[in-house]
């Protein structure tokens, strides 16, 4: 394994305590846990620092649509589970806003996704001198003493310039790069395919429709939800939506089955057996997975009705079918759809093809390099990762490696949900701290935490109460 030798305590490189990848929701809720704990204890505040390729914060910016609502309550914010009295909770963002009264009259825990979304900016707002924007982390490489990792350089370029290049040491990783669009083998984007990700920067783009027609793939909540935009903001053009599915299906809800997303849940998954998290994800995949919102699905209903008795169906629902193949023409796509039940088979020129067909965690080793071969594995390769989130290495890496995501198969459905943000901030704090502790008790310090490598000022960190 390749690294960087040599005694780490006289490189004279400051070593920060967290460099987070990625700043959305789950590394936003961390770096509020860290101020958290820094405004209580100032003396032995946590020093961190975050890297985000965006030029600005921004979380799903593609589907924030008009009157779209979240599926979480507002009070599964970044800090309410975890601290009430947090300055960062939504509640404390409606005051601030001077919308407090206004939203209690609303009678919902459900706000819009554009409201969300600035409650998110407001929070990020207060952390602008602690990320560095516009930067992609393009290496982790290890920083070993005496043969172990005690260290990391993140090396991060600047997406505007690619020579601008810099480094920051650190001794635990949190990684939240987010999820990864998933799309039908053999499907690349283009100018006319598209992923609902990007569905209202795209959907902005064609000033001449030739075919006057959208075809949606896929069956969950943002299908449905592309569907239904498209369907209002374009009333001269046909939606089609291709599912293999006889209909939507509508997500469970209920008051026991949402039990699934509470923070004990999480313990109770992560001590089962490997066959009971099998099936306590198969039973509760309705609660999240190709499921849709109940009100949009009789919206839509009602949608299509309404067309059939009025003799122009703008909206179609090509259910139990499934698209084959799509080509991005010169002047739009082409679709091919087969039914699943008759087997014929059609085409479909459209002016864009959206596919909403999910996502999937990014693999954190490809971002690891050589660090990645002392990360240990499940008999089906997978990352064995502790409760605390933490990646399992082998005994001579002590850096921390934290998931904020892709731990679906040792933490839950949750793993990549803003349900237990709250919770898993602050316990990946605790744990930084923990093991901190443990280091300077193994060093043979009992006072005092600063390395001879450490410095008092990093810039771009943590190192203070921020506000």
């Amino acid at each position: 394994m390749s690294a960087r030798r040599g005694d780490i305590a006289n490189t004279g490189a400051p070593i920060e305590d967290l460099v987070g990848i990625g700043f959305g929701p789950a590394n936003l809720a961390l770096a509020i846990a860290i101020d958290d704990h820094n405004r209580r204890a100032p003396s032995g505040a946590l020093r961190a620092g975050f890297l985000e390729r965006q030029e600005r914060f921004g979380w799903h910016r593609g589907m924030l649509l008009e009157g779209a609502t979240m599926q979480v309550s507002f009070l599964k914010d970044l800090v309410t589970m975890r601290d009430p009295g947090s300055r960062f909770s939504f509640l404390c963002y409606l005051r601030d806003r001077g919308r407090l009264a206004d939203f209690i009259n609303q009678k919902t825990f459900f706000p819009t996704r554009i409201e969300f979304h600035d409650y998110l900016e407001w929070c990020a707002a207060e952390f602008g001198s602690v990320v560095e924007y516009g930067r992609t982390a393009t290496a982790v490489r290890a920083v070993e003493d005496g043969g172990t990792v005690e260290a990391v350089d993140v090396v991060s370029r600047s997406v505007g310039d690619p020579a601008d290049e810099t480094v920051r040491r650190t001794r635990n990783l949190s990684v939240g790069t987010g999820l990864t669009p998933r799309l039908p083998e053999g499907v690349a984007l283009g100018p006319h395919v598209w992923h609902n990700r990007d569905l209202l920067f795209r959907a902005a783009e064609p000033a001449a429709r030739r075919h006057r027609r959208f075809v949606v793939v896929g069956a969950g909540q943002s299908a449905a939800e592309s569907a239904e935009y498209l369907h209002r903001t374009f009333p001269d053009a046909e939606v089609c939506a291709v599912f293999s599915r006889y209909g939507y299906s509508p997500a469970d809800d209920s008051p026991f089955a949402n039990r699934i997303f509470d923070p004990a849940a999480v313990d109770h998954f992560y001590d089962a057996p490997e066959d009971v998290k099998r099936t306590l994800l198969g039973y509760h995949r309705n609660t999240n997975y190709s499921v849709v919102d109940g009100e949009l699905i009789e919206q839509l209903y009602r949608t299509a009705y309404q067309e059939k008795v009025q003799g122009r169906e703008r909206l179609r629902i090509l259910n139990t079918s499934r698209l084959t193949a799509v080509e991005d023409l010169a002047d739009g796509a082409r679709a091919v759809i087969r039914s699943l039940t008759s087997g014929e088979t059609f085409t479909l020129d459209c002016d864009a093809v959206v596919f909403a067909t999910g996502y999937h965690a990014a693999d954190p080793r490809e971002l690891l390099g050589d660090l990645a071969d002392e990360c240990l594995t499940d008999e089906q390769g997978r990352l064995r990762v502790d409760r605390d989130h933490r990646v399992l290495t082998t005994d001579r890496v002590r850096v921390g490696i934290y998931l904020q995501g892709g731990t679906e198969h040792t933490h839950g459905i949750t793993s990549s949900l803003l349900s237990t943000l709250a919770v898993r901030s602050g316990e990946i704090c605790d744990s930084l701290l923990l093991r901190r502790a443990e280091r300077d008790v193994l060093a043979g310090r009992t006072g005092g935490r600063a390395d001879a490598a450490d410095t008092d000022a990093v810039a771009g960190t943590v190192a203070a109460p921020v506000g």
